[in-house]
């Protein structure tokens, strides 16, 4: 039990900017949502059995706007198309968590990604960045990172839900200037951005994402765009680091 409670305050104390973002853009969707005109309760539950931070915004926009159940499904679809590149990023480690990884593919949202893919990847790996800040027992083995990653996901969702719930209660209550709200989901993904470039420090990586997401809104429909971003840049990406891979690998042949 000792152990468990220690990896979930480690869990704690790494998904912070999490706990930070979602709280500020939990609330800006619970007034979002009663301003729509929808009950407090149903924030609690969407972020229970939805649990899709943007999907959820667009959600309510539909509901508002009246949209059938199949075009809200294909426009869900198309928002969160995205997931498919995340859950195949994870696939290795979430084979590795036992009965854990149901929930875990369940609550694999943007944020949470971002989280559990910068973890070090093979027991013993250390990293330079947040990591190495923690005690020796931070979680590198395969069970205990499977409860670290349970519980980073596990938190994240209760941060939205606590979020949305007191931006619906404090809506149903005070009156609120809904304007510009909606853009704190955008303001959270930039500062996580960031965040993730001052900690993996391969520049190079974010800027052929933005180049590639660039061409692609240029190129592809609306309806795309996000997904072919996504994809291309992945496979840019790797091709990149495929080449400087071979290209150090020769460059240690010759020196030796």
């Amino acid at each position: 039990m000792s152990n468990k409670r220690s990896i979930f305050v480690h869990a704690l104390r790494y998904s912070i900017p999490v706990l930070l973002g979602y709280l500020v853009i939990g609330i800006a969707f619970g007034l979002l949502l009663v301003d729509a005109g929808y009950p407090w309760w149903l924030s609690l539950v969407m972020g229970i059995v939805m649990y899709a931070g943007a999907g959820q915004y667009i959600a309510v926009g539909l509901f508002a706007a009246g949209v059938g159940l199949m075009e809200s499904a294909l426009v869900q679809f198309v928002v969160n198309a995205r997931h498919m590149a995340y859950g195949l990023t994870m696939l290795k480690r979430f084979n590795a968590t036992g009965a854990l990884k149901y929930y875990l593919i369940f609550a694999l949202t943007d944020e949470t990604f971002a989280l559990l893919s910068s973890l070090p990847d093979r027991q013993g790996e250390q990293e330079t960045g947040r990591e190495a800040n923690y005690s020796p027992d931070y979680p590198f083995s395969a069970e205990k990172r499977a409860w670290f990653m349970f519980f980073v996901s596990l938190l994240d969702q209760g941060y939205w839900i606590a979020g949305s719930i007191i931006g619906a209660a404090a809506g149903s209550l005070i009156p609120f200037n809904m304007e510009g709200i909606s853009f704190a989901l955008t303001a959270l993904f930039i500062v996580l951005l960031i965040e993730q470039i001052l900690r993996l420090k391969k520049l190079s990586v974010f800027v052929i994402s933005a180049l590639v997401a660039i061409l692609a809104v240029v190129v592809f429909p609306n309806r795309l765009s996000l997904l072919a971003s996504m994809v291309i840049s992945l496979v840019f990406v790797q091709f990149v680091y495929n080449i400087k891979g071979v290209k150090h690998g020769k460059d240690s042949e010759f020196s030796s």
